[in-house]
């Protein structure tokens, strides 16, 4: 071949480095293309490589902190350059440092206390690690068994992700490797390593620490093996979200964990069911009812936290201000209710009507009109409880809460309460504007009306009350009509039978349409006087665009001639967008422009300037 002929190929740098008598590793790494050689197997650099004093110098450059006044090479390049290189997965460099006991102990030297813990370098630690874990477990679980205090160091430097990625990985709570480690981690059951996680929402007041240990926590909870995974149910694991000395940080996360726990959509994944599959060593961990009634036991001093009046704290926005906050513990505190609601326990639910768990929980979703993260959680909540099979949290819903009577006062006044005990309050310049939960208030009403033909209570309690007729009828029924995307002129199915079809896009699978005409309008429609005459003469001077294929593979398009100045075109269906890829066959210039067209009743909208 071309490429092989003695007189047309030229050496590469690193053979001409290795052709030296006398030539170092820092030469070598210094080589642009040493990475591309290892990825090829060059074995004379390979065979230099795997020496245990190259292996040994390779670890110092990725484990060492450098003086401050040394060079950018020495600092940086090399030991970028080294972790690639043990990243390429070259087993015989693999094999020299796994089998060698010194190299090993100078690897997990870095994580000793005494040892500096900057953030790059724990970068590359955690990658040569995790690559060893990937490609020798065996040997390397063999030395982290033999060496417990390592388990600990790692837990004490939770706070650095990078290490928090090793010990999530080396407590086999990643979904992506070790479909076949139960057999070389069965030791980790014996140890307190979660008792150890757990322990650092006391013992410190980072909000890194906390965050990385609510992690780990919630990958062993969908991940690990379920004889692991079951120590989290300890109650141990959540009292120390509720300490009144500790930061709102350590609620925060704390409760991530009982959610991750509790909620039954983190089995729903097909990864994560496709994982469990492959192991043989355990079922599923689910909440056992002492967990919950542990978790109950603080509902109370949780509550507490979603009452606060405190307006010392004010947000400006673009609407007003915010009096106080709503914050992201009181955020977390409702999430946890909403998922206490799905798991079926009618302690929890009887427990949540006692204490006004769910009734503090709807106020919230007026008072905060703007927070759609809450409104979503909120409704979660009245949904659950209103397609629940027990009465008493119908009851409690229509009744107790006044859910409906709060829609109608909401929909009555439209805009924000200028209220001054409000905890969200317009600006004082500007006329209130409108609420922004409308749209969840219309999903929970049109719930109360399905959810009333099969319910006699929902029904009886919606028709004893005439203000919500009246507002059904005058109001909810022609929103609805309005945000009926069958009924919108733009390409939507009319028919039934249309409605029916599986997917928005066989609706429009066999129909041809000319986008390349319609594309073409385009450039004659609009001209915005954006470009330069430059710009003109450069896609004037350049090949012609055309379309390659559609993302959404609704139909593969042949190729068009298009005069239009166009990087690329969104096709839109109301509520869902295509993206067609253009390009130019001389590949001379590119446009950051697009024009946004509807095809199916062929007129266009404005453009959108792409940066």
């Amino acid at each position: 071949m071309f490429w092989r002929m003695t007189g047309l190929s030229a050496a590469s740098p690193v053979d001409t480095i290795l052709d030296k008598e006398n030539f170092t590793l820092e030469e070598l790494l210094d080589e642009d293309e040493i990475i591309q050689e290892c990825k090829a197997l060059n074995s004379r650099l390979i065979n230099f490589l795997r020496d245990k004093a190259q292996v040994e110098q390779l670890l110092r450059y990725v484990m060492e902190e450098v003086p401050e006044d040394s060079e950018k090479k020495r600092s940086f390049k090399f030991p970028f350059i080294a972790c690639e290189i043990f990243t390429c997965e070259i087993d015989v460099i693999l094999r020299t440092l796994v089998e060698d006991e010194e190299l090993m102990d100078l690897l997990f030297s870095f994580v000793k206390p005494d040892h500096p813990h900057s953030t790059l370098l724990s970068g590359y630690f955690s990658k040569v690690v995790i690559c060893l874990m990937l490609r020798k477990t065996a040997p390397l679980m063999n030395y982290v068994q033999g060496h417990p205090e390592i388990v600990v160091q790692l837990v004490d430097l939770i706070g650095i992700t990078s290490i928090m990625e090793v010990l999530i990985r080396l407590i086999g709570a990643d979904e992506n490797i070790y479909s076949n480690y139960g057999d070389t981690m069965q030791w980790l059951e014996n140890t307190d390593v979660l008792e150890m996680i757990a322990d650092k929402f006391s013992s410190s007041d980072s909000p890194e620490v906390h965050a990385n240990a609510a992690e780990i926590l919630c990958a062993v909870t969908r991940c690990a093996p379920p004889s692991l995974a079951t120590k989290i149910c300890s109650p141990r694991l959540f009292h120390h979200a509720l300490e009144e000395s500790r930061p709102k940080s350590v609620l925060v996360h704390s409760l991530s964990v009982c959610i991750s726990l509790l909620d039954p959509k983190r089995l729903a994944s097909a990864s994560y069911q496709a994982f469990r599959s492959n192991l043989s060593h355990g079922a599923l961990v689910t909440a056992s009812p002492e967990t919950v009634d542990g978790m109950l036991e603080s509902l109370g001093n949780l509550l507490k936290l979603l009452d606060t009046s405190s307006a010392e704290n004010i947000l400006p926005t673009p609407y007003g201000y915010l009096r106080p906050p709503l914050g992201k513990h009181r955020l977390k505190i409702v999430e946890f209710i909403s998922v206490l609601l799905t798991i079926g326990s009618e302690t929890a639910e009887k427990e949540l009507i006692r204490q006004s768990a769910i009734k503090r929980s709807i106020d919230l979703f007026f008072e905060y009109p703007y927070n759609n993260f809450l409104h979503h959680h909120v409704e979660n909540i009245i949904v659950s409880c209103l397609e629940g099979k027990r009465t008493e949290l119908i009851e409690h819903v229509l009744n107790d809460c006044d859910t409906v009577g709060k829609i109608l006062v909401a929909e009555r006044l439209s805009s924000l309460s200028t209220e001054s005990n409000a905890p969200t309050v317009p600006s004082e310049e500007k006329a209130p504007p409108r609420i922004g939960n409308v749209g969840h208030m219309t999903r929970i009403a049109n719930k109360l009306i399905q959810l009333g033909n099969s319910n006699s209570i929902i029904q009886a309690h919606l028709q004893e009350n005439t203000e919500w007729v009246e507002w059904q009828t005058n109001v909810l029924v022609k929103r609805n009509e309005v945000e009926n995307v069958y009924h919108w002129a733009c390409g939507r199915p009319t028919s039934l039978h249309d409605r029916g079809r599986d997917s928005d896009d066989d609706d429009y699978r066999d129909r041809d349409y000319d986008v390349a005409a319609l594309a073409n309008n385009l450039s004659q429609a609009f001209r915005y006087g954006i470009y330069s005459n430059d710009d003109i003469e450069e896609v004037c001077g350049c090949a012609s665009f055309r379309i390659e294929y559609f993302t959404a593979n609704i139909f593969y398009y042949p190729v068009h001639t298009l005069s239009s100045a166009c990087l690329c075109v969104w096709v839109g269906r109301s509520l869902s967008l295509h993206l067609i890829v253009l390009y130019s066959i001389s590949m001379t210039s590119v446009i950051g422009y697009c024009y946004v067209l509807r095809i199916h009743v062929g007129f266009v909208n404005a453009g959108t300037r792409i940066t």
